[in-house]
């Protein structure tokens, strides 16, 4: 039987806030609003009607996700305190620069929750229709074929050079201070491609200010249903997105992860937290903590690679 949680002190009545709880449930690390606050806020109402307390959902932003998962690492271990943890926090950061915690041994890994796939989007001045075509620009023009970034080590930075290593071309890489400075210079035409989210990439193909030449998840998306993925055309095995799931400090017990896991799936599979998720452009999911765990372990192998090939530093 999986085991019951002592009510979680709630932010409704005045407590003296102790170790056991100084993050919330879950500790989110990016700034109110964006993609990667979304979900947390969509589940935790839920979860906490199934834990039978308040979920509070709390932003720690700063460092690209290093001051929240830190903290969280270094929280007590009783499922009390949790990371909504991403690509970036879990896997990329840790491989370009010294965070203050080990991904992978100062974390288990608890749920995963969704996933949100990158679109491949051009300007339509852009002569290319797909990406072959872009490929072949850039084996034409070295180093010439802009993309733009939201900074140097980001989702969208990244799936960049591992499309650039996949097909042994080069891309140049154009970064600014954030997703938003560089979707404006795409649609301005000044840089000619992007990899933006789903969220932010469909209005703009579905208003024909940029066209979308694939997605980058390993199938294709319902939201856009007559968009290859990369893997459709010609890269074998490439497959990018920046996905979330909920991780706990390393040494929380087996059982509290098991009870947490039992509950996050049962809220990630219930049909209308399916369908608003979808809405919100991500890919719910939910599995055993241990394959959760694997997959965690696998991507950090992965974008490590591409970091190393890259020569990325801070």
């Amino acid at each position: 039987m999986l085991p019951s949680l002592p009510p979680l002190r709630s932010a409704r009545r005045p407590c003296t806030p102790t170790p056991a709880f100084q993050a919330g449930l879950p500790v989110v690390p990016y700034p109110p609003g964006g993609s990667a606050d979304i979900p947390p806020r969509t589940i935790g109402q839920k979860l906490g009607e199934r834990l039978g307390q308040t979920v509070v959902v709390e932003n720690k932003a700063g460092a690209g996700t290093a001051i929240g998962a830190k903290a969280v690492a270094s929280a007590a271990p009783d499922g009390y305190t949790l990371l909504l943890g991403t690509v970036s926090s879990q896997a990329i950061n840790p491989a370009m620069t010294k965070v203050g915690y080990d991904a992978l041994k100062d974390f288990v890994a608890v749920s995963p929750v969704a996933a949100i796939p990158f679109v491949l989007v051009a300007h339509p001045s852009l002569p290319a229709a797909n990406v072959g075509d872009v490929l072949a620009m850039a084996r034409a023009n070295p180093g010439k074929v802009g993309y733009a970034s939201a900074g140097p080590g980001t989702s969208n930075h990244l799936a960049g050079e591992l499309m650039a290593s996949s097909a042994k071309v080069q891309l140049m890489h154009v970064p600014y201070k954030g997703s938003a400075p560089a979707l404006n210079d795409v649609l301005g035409g000044h840089v000619p491609l992007m990899f933006d989210l789903l969220a932010t990439a469909l209005p703009n193909v579905q208003s024909g200010k940029l066209k979308a030449l694939a997605v980058t998840s390993r199938q294709r998306t319902p939201l856009l249903p007559n968009v290859p993925t990369a893997r459709e055309s010609g890269l074998q095995d490439y497959e990018v997105t920046a996905w979330f799931g909920v991780f706990a400090p390393a040494g929380t017990p087996a059982p509290v992860v098991a009870r947490l896991n039992a509950d996050l799936t049962a809220v990630l599979q219930a049909p209308d937290m399916q369908k608003r998720l979808r809405e919100l452009g991500a890919e719910p999911e939910s599995g055993p903590a241990e394959a959760y765990g694997r997959y965690v372990r696998d991507e950090a192998d992965k974008w490590g690679a591409v970091v190393r090939k890259a020569g990325l530093t801070p």
